[in-house]
């Protein structure tokens, strides 16, 4: 797949909340490409973390940790490496895949107010 011309969508924390409260378990892939130090401040449950900076580390083996034809959503700090994660997802043909626009951040500040913020 050439990775110019995939894509990924863009989805607003609300869009996050409501298929994180609609879907069945196991029917999204949830990644956080955060820093181990950034989890432990806060998280999300059922996120697995891949930190971006570890990606030497997981790379290799991301098609036999996650399935490419899943629904899968990408979060970080602000949205920024999730979109870097996005875009290399497509690259690995990975086909439905969604950046976290505004990232924990965002979801603290709008969805859940009881996450802490750094």
């Amino acid at each position: 797949m050439d990775a110019s011309s995939a894509s990924y969508a863009e989805q607003t924390v609300e869009a996050l909340a409501q298929r994180l409260a609609e879907a069945e378990s196991g029917e999204l892939q949830l990644i956080d490409v955060r820093e181990p130090g950034e989890a432990e401040i806060v998280s999300l449950e059922n996120f697995e973390l891949l930190p971006l900076s570890q990606s030497g580390d997981w790379a290799g083996q991301i098609r036999d940790r996650f399935s490419p034809d899943k629904e899968t959503w990408v979060l970080c700090h602000h949205g920024m490496r999730s979109a870097q994660m996005c875009q290399w997802l497509n690259s690995q043909g990975f086909t439905q895949v969604n950046n976290i626009s505004g990232g924990i951040d965002a979801y603290a500040r709008r969805i859940n107010s009881e996450l802490a913020l750094y």
